[in-house]
């Protein structure tokens, strides 16, 4: 391993700062040791937890801030950022000015991007790229059981669970440590079941998987729930004691008869019975749901159908089964927890709530008059950038539009169009090259923070090396700009102190962290939220779901709060405690194939890469396993077209055209093509259609057509 910049500053166990799994890593001169203390990896560590190290000391490291592509000092370029913020808000009001954020930022760095967003700007444009990632299963989980935790569970229960379905989720390569959860239940006799479009990696370990067409999973759900009902696998006594809205679910799904559902999804009613016969007939079972379903303009009707069928078959809120969502990004629970999402702040409370405005001013010290309301969600703050009513500069941190966003072509015009766009980021990545100021930012191991993974669980990032001279954190930079628009002293640097401050914020919200300590999350190797900062009596415990009888004690002294692993066990956090089922009904996706695009285009993730490939993309071992970009292709579909394994082929949407190396295999149907995205280019092609209520774009289908390069100029067969 590489060396890192001086030795240890402050402790070497850490995170990885990946995915949301954030699988527990020792790191000292620049080795990297799995831990065995964190459950969600217990010792494992994917190659791209391996090999993370590596980019601490990449050549490719950015140390110095640029200014027009030269470089300056840090007073330079913060004299002049905060100086173009100044006028530009001057001259066409506070929403001139947006913030867009990432997922992988820390719960600290989260926390204070929406403040500063709030507070220094004033302005309602911020919005970050989790709205990409699991917002439709947020929505969809919060309007059923009042709160959304990816996992309302410990991730140690799926071991013990006897059957699992895996809706749109490849964790085999996004999150390979995942993996050995689901090998703890199938040895013990579990069953696993797996909806996707392609024989994935996970797909090959299930023993069912059912192969989707890419759009369908919504007609797959109501017709799997409507064999729950009609073979008797409806769990009466559960759905009469916790929950509502059961009969007119059952009414709305009585159109969705196996025989419809296969014409519609493809998949063979012999199968389908299969999959509600494991799930109906296990003690423990648990319906997952991943990017796969969750990613498209009805994402969130989508999430609420595998809903539904967990709660008919009386799933959630038992011990050892439920519904949970597989986030993907390093934080995306915790960081939309707290305030980087445009209609929310800190504690998941809800902007437009005057309650929770008037609660989040006081820990701000500011009038909650003057806090602005809801912004644009993520997409259509890209989409507005440098128009007439939209945001004439933007401030990024942890993101990468250009190769990330739906339809990015046109994102990437919306940047060219602004007044200012400034990139804090320690690489230079595809976005950053585009930007007036860059901004070098210190990496995950070079300082301290909280991350929230997938279970709920809030886990301490330890700084385990020195930072190189000129990096600064996120924190430092933001506090340097308040500095210079005359509010510096609410925005402290020290994480530590930042995130004493997020407790206060989130006291008494759903997602209450005002219990959790550092030192109570290095103790007890992590912490689950809702944590309020003492226990309340059960006698006198509010009906709001924090609480879960076995899981709090059952002293009648307050005390410490001992965190919640599993949330809903005696209630949802409803009002009256009930989960709600909701009807939803099957529609074609936003764009279906036809003669001109005769093909369905589905994109993921691989096993070496992450995200935009900003940070993988420059580990030379990683880029040896998955060196470009390439489209997945049936043999049939490929012999139809002319088309081999390694030939250059070009895959067109409605947007635009992208080129890759053709991987001819039968793991795919023969109507669909797959691209990962972590290359630029991929991204060109994706629909940005939105889901009405979670704002989620449709990534993961649209209409395409392939045709092969042919030439010395690579030219593509017309």
């Amino acid at each position: 391993m590489s060396q890192v910049h001086g030795d240890t500053t402050v402790g070497s166990a850490t995170h990885c700062p990946y995915c949301a799994l954030q699988c527990g890593m020792y790191v000292a001169n620049g080795e990297i040791t799995p831990r065995e203390d964190i459950p969600a990896n217990s010792g494992g560590l994917c190659q791209k937890g391996w090999t993370a190290a590596e980019l601490l000391t990449s050549p490719e490291r950015i140390t110095t801030p640029l200014l027009h592509g030269k470089p300056v000092t840090w007073e330079e370029a913060l004299d002049y950022t905060a100086g173009r913020l100044r006028a530009i808000r001057a001259e066409h009001g506070p929403d001139a000015v947006a913030v867009f954020g990432g997922g992988g930022l820390t719960n600290e760095k989260a926390y204070q991007l929406g403040k500063f967003a709030r507070v220094a700007l004033r302005t309602s444009q911020i919005d970050y790229n989790g709205r990409f990632c699991m917002s439709s299963a947020a929505a969809a989980v919060n309007r059923a059981f009042g709160m959304d935790r990816g996992l309302p569970f410990p991730i140690t229960d799926i071991g013990r669970a006897d059957a699992v379905l895996l809706a749109g989720g490849n964790v085999a390569e996004t999150m390979p440590p995942f993996v050995r959860h689901l090998t703890a239940m199938r040895s013990r006799g579990g069953r696993l079941v797996v909806i996707d479009p392609r024989l994935t990696q996970t797909a090959r370990l299930a023993d069912l998987h059912l192969q989707a067409t890419p759009g369908t999973d919504l007609a797959l759900a109501l017709g799997l729930l409507h064999i729950a009902v009609a073979e008797g696998h409806a769990d009466l006594g559960y759905l009469a004691a916790r929950t509502t809205g059961f009969e007119a679910v059952r009414a709305s799904v009585s159109a969705w008869w196996p025989e419809r559902v296969e014409r519609v999804t493809g998949v063979p009613v012999a199968q389908m019975r299969e999959a509600v016969r494991i799930l109906g007939e296990a003690g423990r079972a648990m319906i997952l749901t991943g990017r796969g379903a969750e990613q498209h303009a009805k994402g969130t009707d989508t999430v609420t159908a595998f809903v539904n069928l967990a709660l008919t078959l009386g799933l959630p809120g038992r011990e050892g089964s439920g519904y949970g969502c597989v986030t993907g990004q390093g934080n995306g629970q915790g960081g939309r927890e707290h305030g980087q999402k445009a209609d929310q702040l800190p504690g998941y409370r809800k902007i437009d709530d005057p309650a929770a405005r008037a609660h989040v001013a006081a820990v701000w010290g500011v009038d909650p008059a003057d806090l602005p309301g809801p912004g644009r969600s993520a997409y259509e703050l890209l989409d507005a950038l440098g128009t007439p009513e939209g945001p004439r500069a933007l401030l990024l941190f942890g993101s990468n539009p250009v190769v990330s966003a739906p339809r990015a072509g046109h994102v990437t015009e919306r940047l060219a169009a602004l007044d200012l766009l400034v990139v804090a980021d320690f690489v230079l990545s595809e976005t950053a090259a585009m930007a007036d100021v860059v901004l070098p930012t210190t990496q995950w191991a070079e300082e301290s923070g909280t991350m929230t993974n997938l279970e709920g669980r809030v886990l301490l990032r330890r700084q385990a090396a020195a930072p190189p001279p000129g990096a600064r954190s996120d924190l430092r930079i933001l506090g340097g700009l308040a500095e210079r628009l005359g509010c510096g002293e609410k925005f402290p640097a020290d994480p530590r102190t930042v995130f004493d401050e997020l407790r206060r914020a989130s006291a008494g919200g759903i997602a209450d962290y005002s219990g959790i300590t550092y030192e109570r999350i290095a103790a007890e190797t992590g912490v689950f939220w809702p944590c309020p900062a003492t226990e309340t009596a059960p006698e006198t415990a509010p009906e709001t779901g924090a609480e879960t009888g076995a899981e709090t004690g059952t002293g009648t002294e307050a005390g410490p709060h001992p965190g919640t692993p599993r949330p809903f066990l005696d209630r949802f956090a409803t009002p009256d405690g009930r989960a709600r089922m909701v009807p939803v009904d099957h529609r074609p996706p936003a764009e279906d194939v036809d003669e001109e695009f005769p093909l369905y285009l589905t994109s993921g993730r691989v096993l070496a890469h992450y995200q935009s490939g900003a940070q993988t993309r420059r580990i030379r071992s990683l880029n040896q396993v998955a060196p470009e970009v390439f489209v997945e292709v049936h043999p049939d579909l490929a012999e139809r077209l002319n088309v081999a394994p390694g030939d250059r082929v070009r895959v067109r949407s409605r947007r635009g055209a992208a080129e890759a190396v053709a991987r001819v295999n039968a793991s795919i149907r023969p109507d669909t093509v797959f691209m990962p995205f972590h290359w630029e280019g991929v991204n060109l092609l994706t629909n940005p259609a939105l889901d009405p209520m979670s704002r989620m774009p449709e990534f993961k289908v649209c209409a395409a057509t392939l045709e092969r390069c042919t030439g010395e100029d690579m030219e593509c067969d017309a």
